[in-house]
């Protein structure tokens, strides 16, 4: 069994996210998941900070926690460096536990190197409990530089770098998989998904947004394959079941301004298209369009809301065939 910490946010999106990384995922407290097994895909979550093996599960105090460590068996050796963590705020030392745990291990043959451990012992409180496991993977946090004001081409309303990421592995984005971005702006889906090892391909009616996508494409990801084209969300120039998945931010407001289309009638098409060449797809709106996405074919597995201001609100829905 191993621990997952949760990124904060939405516990419930971040599941979502992380079972594309790691099977039998059960969110357990704010913050925190435990999962029955795991994969490397855990570096490349958005929303998964780090997955440990877990040794058990005790009640939130230090007592508690250090009953459970003396009670536990394990097969390691060498350094070690004590982390603790409270998920909510609480009156609990990390800084004691911290203390108090490293001493036991240290009696049990451990040394303590706080730098460069050769293990790291993850003390994760939160609510009522608190779970102890062997930090396995973190992900990687380097969101912070590709926002989307220092790419080679902006425009505004671009996705963040952070819920771009968690769209394309809920998608299937991963080493071998082709992701389809079929109103792809920016290119900021089609970086996210170059970056976990998919194949990303990206279309757009507007030739600025092509070529722009296609630059920052090659910016982060020129190793990737990728392949931006001007066309139409309706008429997507690919053969049937071609696509591993899609993913796409329709448009905000009543009207698209993409080739004078009506916002429903590009989106029903969009959706319907997404399904002839996809076995799954992402879709994101200020709406929720799982009505259309129904009548288009699709089965809804999930629909999130995220509120992005006081103005906005993004629905997530997770499509299957």
């Amino acid at each position: 069994m191993y621990l997952l910490e949760l990124g904060g946010e939405d516990d419930e999106f971040a599941a979502c996210e992380a079972e594309s990384a790691a099977t039998g995922v059960e969110i357990v407290a704010p913050g925190l998941a435990r999962a029955t097994a795991i994969t490397e895909r855990i570096r490349n979550l958005a929303y998964t900070h780090r997955a440990s093996k877990q040794i058990g599960r005790t009640n939130a105090d230090i007592d508690s926690a250090c009953a459970l460590l003396s009670a536990a068996s394990f097969d390691r050796e060498g350094s070690v460096a004590v982390r603790a963590r409270s998920v909510r705020e609480t009156r609990l030392s990390t800084q004691e536990t911290e203390r108090k745990l490293g001493r036991i291990l240290v009696e049990r043959g451990f040394s303590v190197d706080l730098d460069d451990p050769d293990h790291e012992l993850r003390a994760i409180f939160s609510d009522d409990i608190c779970m102890l496991g062997w930090l396995e993977i973190e992900s990687t946090r380097d969101f912070g530089s590709r926002m989307p004001t220092d790419r080679p081409f902006f425009q505004p309303g671009s996705m963040h770098p952070l819920l771009a990421r968690a769209l394309v592995n809920i998608a299937g984005a991963r080493e071998g998989k082709t992701i389809l971005d079929p109103m792809c702006g920016t290119g900021g889906v089609l970086i996210e998904a170059a970056l976990v090892g998919a194949r990303p391909l990206g279309v757009d009616a507007q030739e600025k947004m092509v070529r722009g996508a296609g630059e920052n494409l090659t910016h982060y990801g020129p190793d990737s394959h990728a392949g931006t084209v001007r066309g139409d969300a309706t008429h997507l120039p690919f053969p049937d079941d071609s696509i591993d998945g899609v993913v796409f931010d329709a448009p905000y407001g009543r009207q698209s301004k993409i080739a004078n289309l009506e916002l429903d009638v590009l989106v029903d098409g969009a959706l319907s298209e997404a399904h002839r060449v996809a076995p799954r797809t992402v879709i994101v709106g200020d709406r929720s369009w799982v009505s259309e996405a129904r009548d288009a074919g699709w089965t809804v597995e999930e629909e999130f809301e995220r509120r992005v201001h006081r103005s906005l609100t993004r629905y997530i829905a997770v499509l299957s065939r």
